[in-house]
């Protein structure tokens, strides 16, 4: 098998029908290269600059059938060729294994993600948007990124695993460049800072326990239900999946409001649709792009598609979450959208332990933003806006808007 092509490859050459060649920004709108793809197939075999080779799913069909499917395995042991994440992962983590060692891992924290758990947050993440809120000028321009969708999750999954205040804006510098390096040099920096501060903060906790999680998994560790480097595994994962996606959810769900003037309309005529705006924007604007690598542990048959043992799979939520054969119009933005559940949040054993929370610091956000602002638009030009994209995760840098 010859060496498969990388995106940016495929989005350059041109359609069947189609000449020149698209040209296509995937950073701004990677969506019509995966329609051109879908409609070719379910997967294609496509290269990942300084990864591999994988194999790429794009139809919900196909999505969901490979995030259950147990011969798909979340640990790199089993790839054939890949033998390093990078080299810097902070510990092992639970979206690296597989059961029991899964089972055990995410047992040990989904206590405090469970909606009844999420429903006492509601005050709190309130508090935060409300104070974050007043914050801002009440006329005038203001990156909401940095104003307001960064420091209401940031805030919020700080407080629940118990870290200090004044660490916060570091951890979020650190795990921003472990998600989209910089350079490789940067990374391992932020690697080791990382690593550090959480070695320290867990060993305060040891000495000083109090209610929050990171204690939990302090006690943990001294009881030898969790190894350290399961420790630190967990705690990086928590704290990264815990608001990178957030905030990115919460600026592309405005953002598209904005760009849909008769549906901002619509949800300030009737707030109550609140939750399911940002249901149809998790489905339009899918955070989590694409899951993390998984790998065959045997020959196995996907979507009609033999996939050698040792061979990587990725599987693009964001395209599955537009596949026409169960969203009609799936490119359409509707507040009031009927169809199925999208994939935004995975499916299956890794299914998102922190949907609850995503989906109320979200909800919260919009809704006390419209309450407070009875007017608000671009304050640039939205072709102008850049995005933040890697193969797993999209979201705005920022998000200048006039404020009235």
């Amino acid at each position: 098998m010859g060496q498969p092509p990388t995106l940016e490859d495929l989005a350059q050459a041109p359609a069947a029908d189609q000449h020149p060649p698209l040209k296509a920004d995937l950073a701004a709108n990677p969506h019509p290269l995966y329609a051109r793809l879908r409609a070719q197939g379910p997967l294609h075999r496509v290269r990942i600059p300084e990864a591999g080779d994988a194999w790429l799913v794009l139809t919900r069909d196909a999505a969901r059938e490979a995030l259950t499917d147990p011969r798909l395995s979340n640990d790199i042991a089993h790839s054939s060729s890949w033998r390093t994440d990078g080299g810097h992962a902070i510990g092992r983590n639970m979206l690296q294994s597989d059961p029991p060692q899964h089972t055990r891992l995410r047992r040990m924290v989904a206590a405090h993600f469970t909606p009844a758990r999420i429903t006492a947050l509601h005050p709190r993440i309130a508090a935060t948007a409300d104070a974050l809120l007043a914050a801002l000028p009440h006329h005038g321009t203001v990156d909401l990124v940095s104003a307001y969708a960064l420091p209401l999750p940031v805030t919020v999954i700080c407080d629940l695993m118990g870290v200090p205040e004044d660490s916060r804006t570091t951890f979020h510098a650190w795990s921003n460049e472990l998600v989209l390096p910089t350079s490789p040099e940067a990374a391992a920096q932020a690697s080791a800072q990382l690593h550090a501060t959480l070695t320290d903060l867990t060993a305060r906790k040891t000495t000083s326990p109090d209610a929050t999680l990171l204690s939990d998994l302090a006690a943990a560790e001294r009881t030898g239900d969790v190894t350290r480097e399961e420790l630190l595994g967990m705690v990086f994962l928590l704290l990264v999946a815990g608001h990178e996606t957030t905030v990115n959810l919460i600026s592309a769900t405005v953002h598209t409001l904005l760009a849909h003037p008769p549906q901002l309309a619509r949800l300030r005529a009737d707030p109550s649709l609140t939750a399911a705006a940002v249901e149809e924007s998790l489905r339009l604007n899918t955070p989590v792009h694409a899951t993390a690598f998984r790998f065959a542990t045997e020959p196995l048959r996907l979507a009609g598609t033999e996939i050698p043992a040792g061979d990587a799979v990725q599987i693009s939520l964001a395209a599955a979450s537009r596949d026409p054969l169960h969203f009609p119009d799936p490119d359409h933005f509707d507040i009031a959208r009927a169809s199925p559940t999208h994939l935004a949040f995975g499916h299956g054993l890794h299914h998102c332990l922190g949907a609850p929370l995503a989906r109320a610091e979200a909800t919260v956000a919009v809704r006390q933003l419209l309450s407070r602002h009875e007017e608000i638009d671009f304050a640039t030009d939205p072709a102008h806006l850049r995005w933040r994209t890697s193969m797993l995760l999209r979201g705005l840098e920022a998000l200048p808007v006039r404020l009235a």
